[in-house]
């Protein structure tokens, strides 16, 4: 197989990192459609970085670390630009990014206590994250055609928060479990 074609995966993760802070320049600039296709671009890359890894055993190390850096980056760099063209609310932002960082916090405070925590994403994680993008699809969209915030939008944003609370909720208890399969089972004897 091409050597090019097997690092096709982690090609297209290299580029969303790359659109991240051109959606981000682009926002900050209010070019709005631009900054739509470029997120646009940049979610189709990751659904295409996936299917391949996936379907033709492309997957690598480095890929599995690259894709959600990439990921999280291109959120990271949407949410703070939109908070601060006031097109999202900083609240939003906070506990969407708040989510994460508890997250890698978790999972460095298990690697530092040696705790026995499977890493490995969870199903509301990603539908959490997927709701997330298509929301700020909407958002640029919403920006492009220049219309005030429907309902709509402020149904995505508890949609958003909801299924962000219950990720965050679901990755705290995995933790928790790992924390009470470290902690010695005494034999009840003193």
């Amino acid at each position: 197989m091409n050597a090019v074609l097997r690092q096709a995966p982690n090609i297209l993760s290299a580029l969303r990192m790359v659109a991240a802070p051109i959606a981000a320049w682009l926002i900050l600039h209010g070019e709005d459609f631009p900054a739509l296709l470029v997120f646009c671009f940049a979610g189709l890359s990751d659904a295409a970085d996936g299917f391949l890894a996936k379907k033709f055993g492309l997957a690598s190390r480095f890929g599995a670390w690259l894709d959600p850096a990439a990921d999280k980056l291109l959120m990271l760099a949407s949410f703070l630009t939109l908070t601060y063209v006031g097109a999202v609310p900083l609240w939003l932002t906070a506990m969407v990014i708040g989510r994460d960082i508890f997250i890698v916090l978790g999972v460095l405070l298990a690697k530092l206590l040696a705790l026995p925590l499977e890493v490995k994403p969870l199903m509301v994680g990603k539908v959490s994250t997927v709701v997330q993008v298509l929301y700020i699809a909407l958002v640029l969209l919403l920006l492009t055609l220049h219309e005030p915030p429907p309902a709509i939008e402020r149904a995505g944003e508890a949609v958003v928060t909801l299924l962000t609370v219950w990720s965050f909720l679901s990755y705290a208890q995995v933790w928790f479990k790992a924390v009470t399969r470290r902690v010695p089972q005494g034999d009840g004897t003193a």
